[in-house]
């Protein structure tokens, strides 16, 4: 039961990083605002997400399991319902803020249990490609189930579906039977861990990685309906839009396979490094492609940056691991997580400012370095002991 709880929090994670993405076509005009503060909503959301994630830890080490999953479902649901009813700016970045509390907890319940009970803890790299292939259920679920209902009922009923299909697992999450927790960021330890070669290296490649994954979540709906419009004119708007969403399902489903490849390497722990390295080769040339192709090619290079980011978080986060015992794996969590939400933070805002003067396709030409600098970061991390 514990192993669906953890699958289930990392599935509830996936649709909290890819609702404002599913949603931005709708919720845009709704409030009457334009890219930089939908871009602003994605910030407040990712800033309470790195504020969280330390806080949490702290309460899952010494609650345990069970309170942390419970609150991460019903959080989460509660926000959606609020946001499904938001009419203007200030009342949607409310539940904008609170859903990054909602989210921490089912990252963390997630994230620190998957690796104590999938393989038997032996192969934590394996275990986390595996675990995270919900997580990109959940971004591959949530544009399509929007997408469909979009078209069929209102945009609150729409959306709160969402909020009813977050909070179902609750009843799991009362029931289970977990093992002892040894996960948790302490401040004590954390300051020791800071000193840590592997993971201030692995904190600074979780935040251009989450820098990149955060900006496809959040964007890519809004870059689709951008390239198709412009090259489809004549094309209907609930179509276009319909299309756009579905981008991002699209992306969602290769991150998916991606992963589920990746947990089948019996070596991705040893030879992680190179791994991340090789794929985030790929992902620069992909969205270098993307910044000058036309609508009939954008599908297929969604697909491949899926693909090349699919491995790259529970991997850095499993090589991580197998460094450290099992009993400092949440501060570790804690603090890679906590940084690389910094990523979050800036750079999807940060596309938004520059679309705002030029345009989407064009300002992700951002996210060329970050891609680089995982390479680097990678390759640097595999060969630390």
């Amino acid at each position: 039961m514990e192993k669906v709880v953890a699958l289930l929090s990392v599935f509830g994670l996936g649709m909290c990083f890819s609702l404002l993405g599913s949603i931005s076509v709708k919720l845009m005009p709704r409030l009457k605002i334009d890219q930089a503060k939908f871009g602003t909503l994605i910030s407040a959301f990712m800033f309470a997400c790195l504020v969280a994630s330390l806080i949490v830890g702290v309460t899952i080490d010494k609650l345990g399991y069970r309170p942390v999953a419970i609150f991460g479902f019903v959080a989460t649901a509660l926000c959606i319902f609020v946001l499904a009813r938001a009419g203007t700016y200030q009342v949607a970045l409310v539940p904008c803020i609170l859903l990054g509390f909602g989210a921490m907890a089912l990252n963390t319940a997630g994230n620190t249990l998957i690796p104590v009970v999938l393989f038997a803890g032996k192969n934590p790299a394996a275990a986390s490609n595996l675990g995270n292939v919900f997580f990109g259920l959940g971004l591959f679920l949530t544009p399509l189930i929007v997408s469909f209902l979009f078209q069929k009922t209102s945009y609150e009923k729409a959306v709160s579906v969402l909020g009813v299909i977050v909070l179902a697992p609750v009843i799991l999450a009362i029931v289970a039977v977990y093992p002892t927790s040894q996960a948790g960021f302490e401040l004590a330890s954390a300051f020791a861990l800071l000193k840590e070669p592997a993971v201030l290296v692995a904190a600074l490649a979780l935040f251009c990685y989450i820098s990149l994954e955060a900006s496809f979540c959040n964007w890519l709906p809004s870059y689709g309906k951008e390239v198709i419009s412009k090259d489809f004119a004549g094309l209907d708007g609930a179509v276009v839009d319909a299309t756009a969403q579905q981008m991002l399902s699209a992306f969602a489903i290769a991150m998916m396979a991606g992963r589920l490849i990746a947990s089948q390497i019996q070596l991705i722990t040893t030879h992680g490094g190179i791994i991340i390295a090789s794929v985030s080769l790929v992902a620069v040339l992909v969205i270098l492609a993307m910044t000058k192709s036309g609508a009939i090619w954008t599908s297929a290079l969604v697909v491949c940056a899926g693909l090349a980011f699919a491995p790259c978080f529970p991997t850095i986060v499993g090589v991580t691991f197998a460094k450290f015992s099992p009993e400092v794996y949440g501060s570790i969590f804690g603090i890679i997580f906590a940084v690389g939400l910094l990523g979050a933070v800036i750079v999807p805002k940060t596309i938004g400012n520059l679309a705002k003067g030029s345009s989407i396709q064009k300002s992700l030409r951002l996210l060329v370095p970050a891609c680089i600098a995982l390479l680097v970061l990678a390759i640097v991390l595999g060969y630390i002991i």
